[in-house]
């Protein structure tokens, strides 16, 4: 426990623990065993050992990890029956809905109507050769995926993943949010039946929305009914899933249902003959076989290459992400890369597009109790019998339907839009970012939307770092806890010492802010203190120099005077040196009164400066009042009263004749710099927020040090991690006046130093002796 003599010297059990001190105590390496060269770095890299063999395949091939641990009794009959509701699903439709329109944009681009027209012989007519212009566009299709993929497989080797740590969690809601209204615009047509113009590009979506609103009038009534009913029908069935939950083994497969029973009442009622209902209609059987993509078309497509490959990737991590969230695992970004990668790369030989995870297939997968990859077995081998052998059995399913089912299943996804009333409550920067990333992606589409958000993002980390929470520390009494002033009121000041903290790292970003801080919380404007002390320095070394002017002259006339009393009757003459002299001495007087008035004014201009000015008018005995400003309006600033002084001389502030008041107020003036009791003499700056330092920061910290010197304010640092204290060792913040000794492991350690040093400045409004008593070992 520390016990505080009268002489006010703290005396503690243990050793103040400075960086010199710590680095000595614990023999910290030094900066070359700390970081191998770069060689060895590579050798360790490229070396393979067993382990490490084993950890790469594992890593490429997560089926290995999973699939022995299967339990077929646990996830087997959940599994087959999403596969199978997945499958299905896939059957009538295509990839993801962005992705076709991307690759459709590509294609009618480099294969547009007009260079298949020919001429037919008969009426000399132009037509479309349709055969020749859609076989173009399926290589052009299949390039654009096979590059895409190569693209998606580089990145994921060279671990381009990282970018999905910038995805949090209010931008990767709000982009699956936005995302669930794009693929709801796109069921909107099949809901009632109206053909809408297709959009693409910026405001896609609102052009569509647009042209589905101004087709209602047209809203094929059939078509509308057999969507009303099947969503009825899905909603109550889904209701009774949930209810029946506990008493039932497996999930109802009531999407499968509604599609076996949609296809039969179809086919039996003649639904699209009879009531223009439309259908899937004609499913291709077979496989494509695989063929080489045009090389050639590589440089032509690799721009919408990349963005595919980013779009597809950003959907892909952000579904996995949310449900990773939701049900407790962790997404590889960099093996999710590689995967989607190969599988666009390989579909490419086979005449496919790109593909990327579908949302609604994806939410059909979770709710209809899909637990492991097997479910995504089924539905590809449901896929693959449906193609080769059963494709026709299906031709009579309503589009309807299937359009019905994507939405029901959306569900969840529009639960999301709940999200902006609890960001509102939890957290206004986060709800921001909800908000930009969904208009950003609704307006800009799924690809510039993501680069928009992820740029926002980013834009915020980088404001809030800019405006941190600056504090003053202050002691909680019988113990080493410090803690803000302002949200603690047991906490109390330390008597003598400023501990100042943000709640950010400083860096270019926030350096000057940090300084200006620093300034208003310890009441000391750096910057105006150090020019008024140069004044008044540069006015002490006239008043000098007068002084020893007048003492020359004196002595010249004390030397006249003895002459002349030799000389009697022989009156006194000047040199031309004298008169020079004399004349030099009245231009001194008109120059020194010219920087009085001058002195003068620029104390009204300067206001915001620490300046001395009369407060009462000299009284008879010489005695004066003397008010000290800091900063502000002399008629607003809250002041407090210095001792009077005492002079003799009753000539104005600046005359030559003043000495004993310029000694006088040369004593006072740097204790009238800063707070008004001129009560610091340690500032302590709490790193322990910082996890990296800048040259800027450390920059501002050397001219933290360089100018509080001045005025005699002592700067330590304390509570640096080890990293920060690396980077200011490579960025030379150490010198002769600047050691590790300004170092302290922590703010307790920097106060015990500052008392021990500079003690004898304690205040009566601060009782040291109940703050730092504790009934613990120190």
């Amino acid at each position: 426990m520390p016990s505080i003599p009268r002489s006010g010297r703290y005396r503690v059990e243990r050793e103040v623990l400075d960086e010199q001190k710590l680095e000595e105590l614990t023999k910290r390496k030094t900066l070359s065993e700390i970081h191998k060269p770069l060689t060895d770095r590579l050798k360790d890299s490229l070396r393979c050992t067993l382990p490490k063999l084993k950890r790469s395949i594992m890593s490429g091939f997560p089926v290995l990890y999973w699939l022995p641990k299967y339990s077929v009794w646990e996830y087997g009959m959940p599994d087959l029956v999403s596969g199978i509701s997945v499958g299905i699903m896939h059957l009538p439709q295509g990839t993801f809905t962005v992705l076709s329109i991307m690759v459709g944009s590509v294609t009618e681009r480099l294969a547009p109507d007009e260079i298949f027209l020919t001429t037919n012989g008969t009426n000399l007519t132009s037509e479309v050769d349709i055969a020749a212009r859609d076989s173009y566009r399926v290589q052009v299709a299949a390039t654009t995926t096979v590059l895409g993929g190569l693209i998606q497989v580089l990145l994921g080797v060279i671990k381009f993943g990282f970018v999905g740590t910038y995805l949090s969690e209010p931008l990767v809601r709000g982009y699956t949010s936005a995302a669930a209204a794009h693929a709801l615009v796109a069921q909107l047509k099949h809901l009632f039946g109206v053909s809408p113009r297709r959009y693409s590009g910026l405001l896609s979506q609102v052009y569509t929305l647009l042209d589905v609103c101004l087709s209602l009038p047209k809203t094929h009534l059939p078509t509308l009914l057999v969507s009303s009913a099947t969503i009825v029908l899905l909603i109550s069935a889904k209701e009774l899933n949930s209810f029946l939950s506990t008493k039932l083994p497996v999930p109802l497969p009531v999407e499968l249902i509604t599609i076996v029973a949609a296809t039969l009442i179809s086919s039996t009622a003649h639904l699209n003959n009879n009531y223009s209902v439309s259908v899937v209609g004609e499913i291709p059987s077979g496989l494509s076989a695989p063929t080489v993509p045009n090389l050639s078309l590589f440089g032509e497509v690799i721009g919408d290459a990349f963005a595919l490959a980013i779009v597809g990737y950003a959907v892909s991590i952000s579904l996995g992400k949310t449900f990773a969230l939701k049900h407790g695992y962790k997404v590889d970004s960099n093996q999710e890369l590689v995967a989607l990668g190969f599988s666009n790369a390989v579909g490419g030989f086979f005449q496919c597009f790109s593909v990327c995870a579908s949302m609604s297939r994806s939410l059909i997968q979770e709710t209809t109790g899909g637990k492991t990859q097997m479910a995504g077995v089924a539905s590809a081998l449901i896929v693959l019998v449906t193609i080769l052998k059963l494709g026709m059995l299906f031709q009579e399913l309503p589009k309807a339907v299937l359009a019905s089912i994507v939405i029901v299943n959306m569900k969840g996804m529009f639960k999301q839009y709940s999200d902006v009333c609890t960001l509102w409550r939890r957290s206004k920067m986060d709800l921001v970012v909800w908000l930009v990333t969904w208009v950003s992606t609704m307006l800009l589409n799924l690809d510039l939307g993501l680069a928009a958000s992820i740029i926002f993002a980013l834009f915020t980390v980088t404001f809030r770092t800019q405006m941190p929470t600056y504090s003053v520390l202050g002691n909680v009494p019988g113990t080493e806890l410090y803690v803000d002033i302002e949200t603690h009121r047991e906490a109390r000041e330390v008597p003598g010492v400023t501990i100042f903290r943000s709640s950010a790292t400083v860096y270019f970003a926030n350096a000057e802010l940090y300084l200006e801080a620093l300034k208003e919380k310890s009441g000391l404007d750096i910057s105006k203190m150090i020019i008024y002390k140069r004044r008044q320095e540069a006015k002490q070394r006239r008043r000098e120099r007068r002084a020893e002017r007048r003492a020359k002259r004196q002595a010249k006339r004390e030397k006249r005077g003895q002459k002349a009393a030799t000389q009697h009757a022989e009156p006194p003459e000047f040199s031309v040196e004298e008169e020079e002299e004399a004349g030099g001495w009245r231009d001194t007087h008109i120059d020194m009164k010219a920087a009085e008035k001058e002195e003068d004014s620029w104390t009204e201009r300067e206001n915001g400066t620490v300046f001395v000015i009369p407060a009462t008018p000299r009284t008879p005995d010489g005695c004066s009042r003397w008010e000290y400003l800091k900063g502000g309006d002399p008629d607003t600033t809250s002041l407090g009263w210095m001792s009077e002084l005492q002079d003799g001389d009753t000539t104005t502030l600046g005359s030559s004749s003043e000495d004993t008041l310029s000694q006088d107020l040369e004593q006072v003036s740097l204790g009238s710099l800063g707070k008004w009791t001129w009560d610091i003499h340690s500032i302590i700056l709490d790193l322990s927020t910082a996890n990296f330092i800048d040259t800027v920061g450390i920059q501002t910290l050397k001219n933290i040090f360089r100018d509080f010197s001045e005025i005699d304010v002592d700067i330590y640092v304390c509570g640096c991690q080890a990293c920060v204290v690396e980077q200011l060792v490579l960025g030379d913040f150490f010198s002769e006046t600047i050691r590790k000794q300004h170092l302290f492991v922590s703010v307790h350690d920097a106060v015990l130093h500052c008392l021990n040093h500079r003690g004898a400045a304690l205040l009566p409004r601060y009782d040291p002796t109940q703050a730092l008593q504790s009934g613990t070992k120190f």
